[in-house]
């Protein structure tokens, strides 16, 4: 049990489509292939998409995805098991079950209602990444303009950075302006992470992290996940390969340090190939690592750095 990855997607497509389940799917993630990678813990996002928005308020989507993780957890309890804390980590481990940790990707989930927050940490959300491509209440996205990319967070987004502090839940920046990376960073008491991002320098896209923003996540003691998206990896790349993924880690350690970069896959929200296709791939992945690093960093960029942050974070 090797590899503790930030981000995927796959809970959405299992509620889209019921013949599309964590036991058999012709994606990224299946229980098969998490054991066959090694898996230790993935985070599974609850994705608020435009799709499901279009007819949907965001909050009923979170709910009715919700239902769909319970009953996934449920047909695949001999092998996956929830977790909320570090420690139930290691205990699901010793029992040899991966454990599996829910997220939101899009805050808009909230409104503007604070008390959400209590009700989806309740649920076992310990990571909601801030924003999408969208503007929602707490702040603004990424940009390409760069006025709009300065944007920060709103006064909800400030009360949302301190209650998840306060609850323990993890803050995700993904997605975020530059401007709402820079106000988390100024008042988080707590490191926060980038779960599935890249390094601005290799490959110049919105969603990617400047040097600067990947040298303050260090210093705070966040973490950013390398993201498997052949955009974020090459400009007009329409294939990951392990070569691109490595080049990403290794300037992501040397600006934010090696205890600060981790795995951020986007396991079924990509659409691009992949060179080792799926989480079963993983290995090849930490092998080619390994000729770059020494053992122990391999580890913490596969599993330790995101199990350090879980502990100092949630718990």
């Amino acid at each position: 049990m090797n590899i503790i990855d930030m981000h995927c997607d796959t809970i959405l497509e299992c509620y889209r489509d019921p013949a599309y389940t964590l036991a058999s799917n012709p994606g990224h993630i299946t229980i098969k292939k998490l054991i066959d990678g090694q898996a230790l813990a993935q985070f599974f996002a609850i994705f608020i998409s435009p799709k499901e928005k279009a007819t949907m308020d965001p909050y009923d989507i979170f709910n009715q995805v919700y239902e769909t993780y319970q009953f996934q957890l449920a047909l695949n309890a001999q092998h996956l098991c929830p977790a909320t804390c570090s420690a139930d980590i290691l205990v699901n481990a010793k029992a040899n079950k991966i454990s599996a940790l829910l997220a939101i990707e899009d805050g808009v989930v909230l409104g503007d209602r604070l008390e959400r927050i209590q009700d989806v940490f309740d649920k076992g959300v310990r990571l909601i990444t801030l924003t999408w491509n969208f503007e929602n209440a707490i702040g603004y996205p990424s940009s390409d303009d760069p006025a709009e990319h300065q944007r920060g967070l709103k006064p909800f987004g400030l009360e949302v950075v301190s209650e998840m502090n306060r609850l323990g839940m993890l803050i995700d920046v993904s997605h975020l302006s530059e401007g709402g990376f820079y106000d988390v960073a100024r008042h988080s008491r707590k490191p926060f992470v980038a779960s599935h991002s890249c390094a601005r320098a290799l490959c110049n896209h919105r969603r990617n992290l400047t040097d600067d923003q990947l040298r303050l996540l260090g210093q705070q003691g966040g973490l950013v996940g390398v993201n498997f998206c052949s955009a974020f990896l090459e400009a007009d790349s329409e294939y990951a390969t392990i070569q691109q993924i490595v080049n990403h880690v290794k300037h992501m350690v040397d600006k934010a340090g090696i205890e600060s970069v981790g795995l951020g896959s986007d396991f079924d929200g990509i659409e691009c190939g992949l060179e080792f296709g799926d989480y079963a791939g993983y290995p090849s992945l930490l092998e080619a690592l390994s000729g770059h690093f020494t053992d122990d960093q391999v580890e913490k960029i596969a599993k330790d750095n995101a199990f350090r942050i879980l502990r100092e974070t949630i718990g």
